[in-house]
């Protein structure tokens, strides 16, 4: 049975027993954090690590407990353009939190693409626009991309493929991650 469907940037498909995704986290999109918040990612923002070839990981839901690829293990490939992050990954199903992520996505429950990284020093600017402020991450430590159920950027969201065969800066109070890193 053939089926698809085109509802971002995240391309999934299945050959046997071996899930292939391809993905893009966009540069240069504005969204809101929070009330009044805003956060743009600028273009190579990520360079750092990717280019050193640091190992970074696809996570299922921001949880280091269920990795779907990393780049150490071979099966994640990062490469940076001045318009996207764009991933490619290899996920075997053999693990319960890759075959519960492949099954939510097939039903439509998680659409979305999120970086998790923590901002360099001198990594980023804020401008307040009116009762606003702007965020602009320039260079950011980069330690995983995740498939969730709702991103921050909403340009960042899943398209599907499959043949079967700082403290004022903070985004508001909720769960507490590793790193306190900002989450997109």
């Amino acid at each position: 049975m053939l089926w698809g469907g085109n509802l971002g940037a995240l391309d999934v498909r299945s050959d046997g027993g071996e899930t292939r995704l391809r993905a893009s986290f966009p540069y240069g999109a504005q969204t809101e954090l929070a009330p009044g918040r805003h956060e743009v990612i600028a273009p190579r923002a990520f360079a750092d690590r990717i280019d050193a070839g640091e190992d970074i990981h696809l996570l299922f839901g921001h949880s280091f407990d269920k990795p779907l690829a990393s780049r150490a293990a071979g099966t994640l490939t990062l490469t940076d353009t001045d318009a996207a992050l764009v991933l490619e990954a290899r996920i075997d199903g053999g693990t319960s939190w890759a075959r519960d992520f492949l099954a939510a996505h097939a039903s439509g429950l998680i659409r979305g693409l999120s970086p998790g990284f923590r901002v360099q020093p001198g990594g980023e600017r804020i401008e307040r626009r009116g009762a606003d402020y702007l965020r602009t991450v320039m260079r950011a430590a980069l330690f995983e991309l995740s498939a969730v159920t709702r991103p921050a950027y909403s340009q960042a969201q899943i398209e599907a493929r499959a043949w079967e065969t700082h403290q004022d800066r903070q985004p508001l109070r909720g769960a507490q991650y590793a790193l306190n890193r900002w989450r997109a």
